[in-house]
């Protein structure tokens, strides 16, 4: 197999990538930083999972992954909309319109996040989740997460309510 990639810069935060063997071209988009108001207010449900919202979920995995992050929210791209990925000891989780439906225990640790950089806070959160939401293919899920996974998922959801982590107390 023969991969050939091309980039193009359009502007000094967006740039293409194209997979010329599969035609795919991907987004590496700019990350909003605090107080950008898309990041302080409840995102919107996604109602249907559609060629617009797949392309979005591919360019924040690429956009998290060329910024060294283990998740994203769509508010932190500048879309307000309920989608956040996660990459994570080489899976990549996509989801949409994500609700916390169980918990359990609760721990400190400390915090960063791409939209606040060189901040960071301990933070408490439950130690473990069941969050239900969409994949990108619109079919229901349940993950069942502890420890560093529970704790992005929270924190992905926590932006997807307007909710950063200057906003928490311990």
């Amino acid at each position: 197999m023969h991969i050939v990639l091309t980039c193009d810069f359009i502007n000094k935060s967006i740039y293409f990538i194209k997979c010329e063997n599969e035609g795919v071209v991907v987004s590496i988009l700019d990350i909003k930083k605090y107080p950008e108001e898309v990041l302080l207010h409840k995102s919107e449900f996604v109602k249907e999972i559609k060629k617009q919202e797949k392309k979005l979920f591919d360019d924040m995995v690429e956009t998290m992954i060329s910024a060294n992050g283990l998740g994203l929210a769509a508010p932190q791209i500048g879309e307000s909309c309920q989608i956040f990925v996660v990459g994570l000891e080489d899976r990549i989780i996509k989801i949409a319109n994500p609700k916390i439906i169980d918990v359990i225990g609760r721990e400190t640790m400390p915090e960063g996040c791409l939209s606040i950089p060189d901040y960071s806070a301990d933070i408490e959160r439950f130690y473990g989740v069941v969050v239900q939401g969409v994949n990108e293919e619109g079919e229901l899920i349940k993950i069942e997460a502890k420890g560093l996974l529970a704790r992005i998922f929270q924190h992905e959801i926590d932006h997807l309510n307007g909710k950063l982590i200057i906003n928490h107390k311990i």
